[in-house]
């Protein structure tokens, strides 16, 4: 998604937007497609996490999410439907219970997070949200992969050494240690926490293809395993080099450690600065 995409679709966003004895809400029909969702029924479900997710919070769920209705018509018959009167914290709120999977929902998070509406911030969040996302598939797929292979007759040890010799097929025969002293990444921290974007992916496509020849092709052993691992890293390594991507030569992005305690910080920032649909005194306006 370009940034003419991203300004379309904050401006849609932008458009949506209404005030209520000054507090600036949504309501939750008009967010549903942007987000991605084609279904109220499933939009529904993500806002019923979302409120959770507020009183997880501790933060009250009135004051964010306020129930409203809204005419529908149907043929030349008019309903009224379920709705919801959303505050920007709430709104965030859904975006972060959305499927991430959806571009839609890391913009949304995007737009929501930030208190102004300048479209570089926006660009910015939006880029830092999906690297965060891509880390955490990464986290996934090698859980995932270290389930399946500790079925498979690999111990911990035998992980870590699959997990190494993949990297080494991956950077061009630099080791994992070798790696992190390049890219100033501490003992004690994961390498991926400081690799460009692509290569987070490019780990992440690798963990799942060889979880599913794992299982596909029946391997069992360190040996067979780590076989598998060693050639899938060695074709992405390959794919990448022929779009002139030289995995080892790439530098260190931020840390996506302090990125996510960033985006953490911003979002209680975000929670305190929002009063919802309530007075001073803290009643509702009902």
């Amino acid at each position: 998604m370009d940034s003419r995409d991203i300004e379309k679709w904050r401006v849609k966003l932008d458009s949506y937007a209404n005030v209520e004895d000054g507090v600036e809400y949504w309501l939750a029909r008009d967010l549903m497609e942007p987000m991605g969702y084609t279904r109220w029924e499933n939009f529904a479900e993500v806002v019923k996490r979302a409120k959770v997710s507020c009183e997880t919070n501790k933060t009250p769920v009135d004051s964010h999410f306020r129930d409203t209705t809204k005419m529908v018509t149907a043929g030349v018959a008019a309903r009224a439907v379920k709705d919801y009167k959303l505050t920007r914290y709430a709104c965030y709120l859904i975006a972060q219970n959305g499927d991430s999977n959806k571009q839609e929902i890391a913009l949304a998070q995007a737009y929501f997070a930030v208190q102004t509406r300048r479209q570089e911030l926006i660009e910015q969040r939006f880029a830092e949200i999906q690297r965060l996302q891509a880390r955490h598939s990464l986290s996934d797929s090698e859980k995932q992969l270290s389930g399946i292979a500790f079925k498979r007759g690999v111990d911990s040890k035998g992980f870590a050494i699959i997990k190494s010799k993949g990297d080494e097929a991956l950077f061009g025969g630099k080791s994992t240690a070798e790696m992190k002293q390049q890219l100033g990444v501490s003992k004690s921290s994961a390498l991926a926490d400081r690799l460009a974007d692509v290569l987070i992916k490019a780990k992440d496509l690798t963990n799942s293809m060889t979880a599913f020849n794992a299982e596909e092709h029946d391997l069992y052993g360190l040996d067979q395993i780590k076989q598998e691992h060693v050639e899938n890293n060695t074709s992405v390594r390959g794919s990448l080099i022929d779009r002139g991507i030289v995995p080892e030569n790439l530098p260190p992005a931020e840390d996506t450690k302090k990125l996510e305690r960033r985006v953490k910080a911003d979002e209680k920032k975000l929670k305190e600065g929002t009063d919802g649909f309530t007075d001073p005194q803290g009643r509702l306006d009902l």
